[in-house]
């Protein structure tokens, strides 16, 4: 099955397994009517090239974001560093292998948990939240899908019967395997690190071939990720209050 047609297929899912933080967000973060001429999309500061050493055998490490820059614009948008520090370097490393903002990816932290705060939890500096988001069951009640859970994804959520939305992007454990990504390079992939959900959030929005620089392509990928225009409209609004903030 084709990226495109893959992305097809997980929309339904994706629309009634919406993010933890999806419903707080029509409250705590004004959401204007979708502008596509305003900006959603701002780069991070491209590093200074640097061979990457490591020793035999290890992992080669992750893409040094400035640190400057980092403690500016969190302290500008609100972002807790660790989350920021995903978001630009997802960008800058061009996992997606498209164009994706960071903006784009805080956008759609925010949306699914707070950037891995919701609940009064705390992110560490190694992208991992206090405790584990889970979402809740997929047991096929109210609004929710019925998903069974599988030997593989109850490593994740712990449920022998239902799935789970897992971590800080909410990702679904099927959904994880075929996007999961090594963000921050060091030899691992889990979902419970918002440095690998960043990467794989960058992948999954790139996999549709759209032009997310643009308004149009933005939205439509966007749309991929969670089948409903609300939740298009929550992420924009996310998205380019932190390109406003960031701009100081």
């Amino acid at each position: 099955m084709s990226p495109a047609r893959l992305i097809a297929a997980l929309a339904v899912t994706l629309v009634i397994v919406s993010g933890l933080g999806y419903l707080a967000a029509h409250t705590v973060m004004a959401r204007p009517p979708l502008d596509l001429s305003s900006p959603q999309y701002v780069s991070a500061p491209v590093p200074a090239e640097a061979e990457p050493t490591a020793a035999a055998g290890q992992p080669l490490g992750a893409t040094q974001v400035d640190p400057a820059w980092l403690s500016a614009t969190a302290s500008r948008t609100g972002i807790p560093v660790p989350a920021l520090r995903a978001y630009a370097r997802a960008q800058l490393d061009g996992v997606g292998g498209c164009d994706v903002g960071w903006t784009t990816l805080a956008g759609i932290g925010w949306v699914e948990s707070r950037h891995g705060t919701i609940g009064g939890r705390a992110l560490g500096d190694d992208g991992h939240s206090s405790t584990r988001i889970l979402g809740p069951a997929l047991d096929g009640s109210g609004k929710f899908a019925a998903i069974r859970s599988s030997a593989d994804s109850r490593q994740w959520h712990g449920d022998p019967v239902w799935e789970h939305a897992v971590g800080p992007m909410q990702f679904i454990p099927s959904t994880w395997r075929t996007w999961a990504t090594d963000g921050d390079g060091d030899g691992r992939v889990d979902p419970n690190d918002l440095d690998d959900a960043a990467a794989a959030t960058a992948r999954y929005l790139c996999a549709g071939g759209t032009d997310l620089t643009t308004g149009t392509g933005w939205a439509a990928a966007i749309f991929s990720y969670n089948h409903a225009q609300e939740y298009v409209d929550a992420v924009y609004a996310a998205a380019t209050t932190y390109a406003r903030r960031s701009a100081g």
